[in-house]
């Protein structure tokens, strides 16, 4: 069975992401192709990447390394829920996603994005720094505005589109999942 990850890409308080991510692990939910399972990074305080060797290297010394590592490492691909701060994804995100190499490698990922235009830069951004851990991003992306998917800017009211938009990015990410398996078997 796939093992798939819904990454909560934001700590601030009172942050939207974390109704957007028990939306998306509501509907993923009730599928039967795939597990799904909230990786919240409040869960996991990594401080400013504070590893020595280069994530590349795998010789990882601290202990909150080795647990990300591992959490990241029992996955067969993720759906990423990010903000979109200053045209970008969130410092958080970005830093738990430094810290790793090979546990990512060859693993599909989708994009459930939100802010003021949907988060839609915060995603392009996401698709690139997934290239270079060897991720393969999904063509459909979910993109939240503030303005048309949540009331008051703080309340998701996500319309019928987005979960159509939704089903369709989760069916991509669990066929590339499975279609990438024998890299990730290989190596």
């Amino acid at each position: 069975m796939i093992r798939m990850g819904i990454i909560l890409g934001s700590t601030r308080p009172g942050r939207n992401g974390a109704q957007v991510a028990r939306w998306v692990l509501e509907h993923a939910s009730r599928r039967n192709d795939a597990v799904f399972e909230l990786v919240d990074l409040l869960d996991y305080p990594l401080p400013h990447l504070d590893e020595p060797m280069p994530p590349a290297y795998g010789q990882y010394q601290n202990e909150h390394t080795r647990a990300w590592a591992a959490k990241i490492g029992s996955y067969d691909g993720f759906v990423m829920v990010t903000p979109e701060y200053n045209h970008s994804t969130s410092g958080v995100l970005k830093n738990a996603i430094d810290y790793l190499f090979a546990e990512w490698n060859h693993k599909a990922f989708g994009i459930v994005s939100y802010g003021s235009v949907g988060g839609a830069r915060a995603a392009e951004h996401l698709r690139l720094i997934g290239g270079e851990l060897k991720l393969a991003d999904v063509r459909t992306n979910v993109a939240l505005s503030l303005f048309t998917d949540f009331r008051d800017f703080s309340t998701l009211a996500a319309g019928e589109h987005q979960v159509a938009a939704l089903t369709t990015m989760l069916d991509e990410v669990i066929a590339w999942s499975r279609a990438l398996a024998p890299l990730r078997q290989a190596a």
